[in-house]
């Protein structure tokens, strides 16, 4: 039995959600994002909450409850207050900036990496810090995700790309031979 998706969904003002078949739309202060509902599970909308319930007794229906209703949870989080994501790169001679809808990074290669910006997102660079931001919580995630995997952080010197909260286990280097 799913805790989370027994759990109603409180609707802020300033909300406006609607169900036309499968598709639950979310308009609110920052956009409008759109879910499919899979078919296993059943959305009821009061006055100022959202209840996800399960139409049938199944596995699926059991492991689409509680997923389906933190995705609804996020998207009244997104259009509301938005999604953000740090990431710091750390090494001598990395920069970033960002150049219209594009980043640019030196990130020690014998050629500049140049990103595409998704739309909808929104990117700030204060130094060696990236500020990642948006209203769909896995755009966020996806786009930090493959920012960091193009110089991840590695462990001798701690070089590359690291989220703000992640620590870094740092190993030894080899020691010089006595002799």
């Amino acid at each position: 039995m799913s805790r989370i998706g027994k759990k109603p969904i409180e609707i802020p003002a300033g909300v406006e959600v609607s169900l036309v078949e499968s598709n639950l739309v979310i308009k609110g202060k920052l956009g409008t994002l759109n879910l499919d509902v899979h078919e296993a599970v059943g959305i009821t909308i009061e006055e100022k909450e959202i209840i996800v319930n399960k139409k049938r007794n199944s596995k699926i229906a059991q492991a689409m409850w509680g997923t389906t209703r933190v995705l609804v949870n996020n998207m009244i989080v997104g259009v509301t207050d938005g999604f953000k994501k740090t990431l710091l790169l750390d090494g001598v001679g990395f920069r970033m900036a960002v150049k219209g809808n594009q980043v640019d990074l030196a990130l020690g290669f014998s050629h500049p990496v140049v990103v595409d910006i998704p739309e909808g997102i929104k990117v700030e660079i204060n130094k060696s810090k990236m500020i990642i931001s948006g209203m769909n919580k896995q755009e966020v995630g996806q786009f930090a995700a493959e920012i960091r995997s193009l110089k991840p952080v590695e462990p001798y010197k701690g070089k590359g790309f690291r989220y703000d909260d992640e620590q870094v286990i740092r190993k030894e280097g080899k020691r010089a031979a006595a002799g």
